[in-house]
């Protein structure tokens, strides 16, 4: 029994010695430790590596926004087999966080470790989004924020945009699927806006989709020049020139042309979301709306909203948050029923221009695919979740936008 005595004592140390590994308890600011499940050093915040309590106990003020809203319903049921195709390649799964369990690495941070996949230069070496030489923080991404959102002079103004908010639900009532507004959203809103270039272009594109998915998209001549009339129309604004310039400072892109040719591709890119077509795009899902297993997904646009209630096809319930903003744009978290369909939480910037959302998602889907996007807008903190399409790519292994819309702020 002696004997056992030292084992049983190692195999304690080692597993305590484990649980150190991932937790920043007495690790903060440690150098980076390729055996340990996580990191607690200066550089894992860029790198997507942090313990879960990195910024609890590493940070002096973390000013992490409150969250009122959780996964989509489809990324829920999105399996984790998914996520990648081959383990011992880097297919899919370029720049991501590392995983002690995976027998190779595909993180710009570990080719000094010998240890990336032996296809690691050949996919992730050029055409990723994220370089650890080039990483985007946290602090860059509420300043470029700031500055997109002072650029967005097409944005409504106070006189041009009139709600009727009504009854704030909790949180736990959200699934109630109770209409507890009378009236109407939009008392009324200036359709004067409607007639700017971005707006009208953004409008011609809402018409252009079957909602529910299962039913394969089949664009006309003309509907695939209204995508490059949208994306020419953005493109002339400051907010996109904004976001251009500090993507290409980041070296993310090299030419506009580029740019622009993977924001065609990542938002209105097909892509099968239901069985046998091609039937989904992150335009149609995050700005247009989809019905999905009897539930509305995606559909976070005010533009859409207006019009659809307009048109009496939509049915305003109640709404769970309002944002702390006393201009436009703001952000209001709803309930509602759209044509026999009910969204149970709907996040929606309110009086922003088409290219100032479409600019901030694409800034969080291409700094942090997967992630909670940390932001700035006038001072108040906002964050933004997006997801990539994991079942199938663009270009050389490039991720389609599965969803993109604001999960917190303050209260």
């Amino acid at each position: 029994m002696r004997a056992c005595v030292p084992l049983i004592v190692a195999i304690l140390c080692s597993l305590a010695w484990a649980g150190k590994l991932e937790s920043c308890a007495s690790r903060c600011n440690e150098k980076f430790n390729r055996d340990a499940a996580c990191q607690c050093d200066r550089q894992c915040p860029r790198h997507g590596d942090c313990c879960e309590d990195y910024e609890h106990l590493c940070t002096e003020d973390p000013e992490e926004p409150e969250p009122f809203l959780g996964l989509e319903e489809e990324m829920l049921e999105a399996p984790a087999s998914n996520l990648y195709s081959a383990p011992s390649s880097c297919r899919d799964r370029c720049h991501e966080a590392f995983d002690r369990h995976q027998p190779c690495h595909c993180n710009a941070r570990f080719p000094e470790f010998g240890n990336c996949c032996k296809d690691f230069e050949s996919l992730c070496g050029h055409e990723g989004f994220s370089y650890s030489r080039d990483a985007i923080t946290k602090e860059e991404l509420q300043s470029v924020s700031e500055k997109i959102y002072r650029a967005d002079i097409n944005k409504a103004q106070k006189e041009d945009i009139i709600l009727n908010s009504q009854n704030r639900i909790s949180p736990s009532e959200t699934r109630d699927h109770v209409d507890r507004c009378p009236e109407p959203l939009f008392t009324y809103v200036n359709e004067k806006l409607f007639s700017k270039p971005t707006y009208a272009a953004f409008i011609s594109l809402l018409n252009n989709y079957q909602r529910a998915t299962g039913r394969g998209e089949h664009f006309s001549a003309q509907q695939l020049a209204e995508q490059d009339a949208f994306l020419r129309e953005v493109m002339k604004t400051a907010v996109l020139k904004e976001l251009y310039g500090f993507l290409r400072h980041q070296n993310r892109y090299s030419s506009e042309q580029e740019f622009v040719s993977d924001l065609k591709n990542m938002w209105f890119g097909l892509y099968l979301r239901g069985n046998e077509e091609e039937d989904s795009s992150g335009f149609e899902h995050v700005f247009s709306g989809e019905i999905k297993k009897g539930k509305v997904t995606g559909f976070h646009n005010w533009i859409r909203f207006y019009m659809q209630e307009k048109e009496g096809l939509l049915d305003y319930y109640s709404h769970v948050y309002d944002g702390p903003w006393d201009s436009y744009p703001d952000v209001l978290a709803m309930q509602f029923n759209w044509d026999g369909y009910y969204k149970e939480v709907g996040s929606a910037f309110i009086g922003s221009s088409p290219e100032f959302e479409f600019a901030l998602y694409s800034l969080c889907f291409i700094a942090r695919p997967g992630k909670v996007c940390q932001l700035s807008l006038g001072g108040y903190p906002l964050a933004i979740q997006t997801y990539p399409w994991d079942k199938s790519t663009y270009g050389n292994g490039k991720k389609y936008i599965a969803t993109a819309y604001v999960v917190s702020s303050t209260r």
